[in-house]
């Protein structure tokens, strides 16, 4: 019995995987569209097309990213007030976060002009895709505050454990947005402009469902008791935890695209093969953030509930599955890794060049694993500031690791400091974790 006077539902490995299981398969759905949104394109017989669509997509993604952690912090948040039995707090959070992505959508649509001008300062292209890329991004930049809200519904869906309705929302939003692609580009002869009107309307359709999927949150009044939703101390509260995460995420991205850029100066043919690779890690991603999110669940209802003990058992269970994960993705690197290289590159001194390097990428998800374990049980948890810590702490030693084995061992060096990060990410967050577990009851 937890101190809320709640019998908390027993963390089971069925209950971790029902939270799971979905989320990989719908994270499974997102490069299928990607190659889909390409391949329509590259019907049209042009190269300019397929830049356009790819940067404008690049563009559109890391704009929306500042607003990911809406997602991950509605997660821990929902999760919390489920544990505590506070039902109307759960509704108010859904509340919240559908008007900051509403704001934020809105904003960015009346500074499109200022942000798409900044966009190509920072990323140019030639006159022909930067015009067609402008033509996908004035469509696109319409959907700004249904892409945005989606994060609120999903995060809201994965704190009330409803992740079979993530995966739902996401197949209805990529099959329609890629029939859409079919129609439009190749049955109307829209081009880039029939791609990324497919795109909007999944996107304020997705929305519409995703809405649906929370239709529980809209049973009672909670969801517009206003004196709730702009409650000082909770709307404090909600905006330190999603400032820390964006802290925290705006690190770890500046050290992935420092990998990317020292990549550059190691020659054509090492960033080709660094860039196959990268694929490895998406995909290591893709299937080790369900067990995270399972963490991130059950951690945030045992703390809600003032449990201790099943925090503890979330963590364990949620890892064991998040371990056994990881070794087998070791393994199919280690075993298939060539002949994957082979389907995403032709070239010879790539391949070669990307053999040399895989053993990286065998050794990547064990050590990775932990790391995304404990983001799972601190987002969960709400320790944010913790994890915005321990991420400075990280990033101090991954540029510590940049500058010593960069210049003696290359390319090894780099793809080494990257498991340095990665493992201090983890050791950072496990020496705070004790105090996590002693806060809770």
């Amino acid at each position: 019995m937890s101190e809320t006077g709640v019998a908390p539902e027993p963390v089971t490995h069925r209950r971790v995987l029902r939270i799971a299981i979905p989320i990989v398969l719908s994270n499974a759905t997102v490069p299928i569209l990607g190659a889909v949104d390409t391949g329509v394109v590259g019907q049209m017989g042009a190269a300019a097309p397929i830049g356009a669509v790819g940067i404008g997509a690049v563009i559109l993604s890391a704009i929306y990213w500042i607003f990911g952690f809406l997602r991950m912090g509605t997660t821990g948040l929902v999760a919390q007030a489920k544990g505590a039995g506070d039902v109307p707090e759960t509704g108010a959070l859904l509340t919240r976060g559908l008007l900051v992505g509403a704001v934020g959508g809105v904003v960015l649509v009346l500074a499109q002009a200022l942000v798409f001008w900044a966009a190509f300062r920072l990323s140019p292209a030639s006159a022909e895709v930067e015009t067609l890329a402008r033509q996908y991004l004035s469509i696109r930049i319409w959907g700004a505050p249904a892409a945005i809200g989606i994060y609120a519904v999903t995060g809201w869906l994965i704190g009330m454990e409803r992740t079979r309705g993530v995966l739902a929302l996401q197949l209805w939003m990529n099959g329609l947005n890629i029939g859409l692609d079919l129609w439009f580009v190749l049955g109307l002869g829209w081009g880039v402009g029939g791609v990324a009107s497919a795109t909007l309307i999944a996107e304020w359709t997705g929305l519409a469902m995703g809405l649906w999927l929370c239709r529980g949150a809209f049973a009672g009044h909670q969801w517009r008791d206003w004196p709730r939703v702009f409650d000082p101390a909770r709307l404090k509260r909600m905006l330190q935890v999603n400032a820390d995460i964006m802290v925290r995420s705006v690190l770890l991205t500046g050290s992935f695209m420092t990998f990317l850029f020292l990549a550059a100066d190691l020659g054509d043919v090492t960033l080709a093969a660094n860039q196959v690779l990268v694929q490895f890690l998406e995909i290591t991603s893709f299937a080790l953030d369900g067990f995270a999110f399972s963490a991130e669940a059950l951690v945030g209802v045992a703390v809600g509930a003032r449990d201790r003990e099943t925090v503890r058992r979330a963590g364990i269970v949620a890892a064991q599955w998040g371990v056994a994960g990881a070794a087998v993705l070791a393994g199919v690197y280690w075993i298939w890794g060539g002949a994957i290289i082979d389907l995403m590159t032709t070239s010879e001194p790539v391949r070669a060049a990307a053999r040399t390097y895989l053993p990286w990428l065998a050794l990547a998800p064990l050590i990775s694993v932990a790391s995304y374990m404990f983001d799972g049980i601190f987002i969960g948890a709400t320790w944010t500031r913790q994890m915005r810590g321990a991420m400075i702490e990280a990033v101090a030693l991954y540029v510590l690791a940049l500058l010593i084995f960069v210049p003696w061992l290359g390319n090894h060096g780099l793809w080494l400091a990257l498991m340095v990060l990665n493992g201090s990410r983890a050791l950072t967050l496990a020496r705070r974790y004790p105090r996590l577990e002693a806060a809770v009851g």
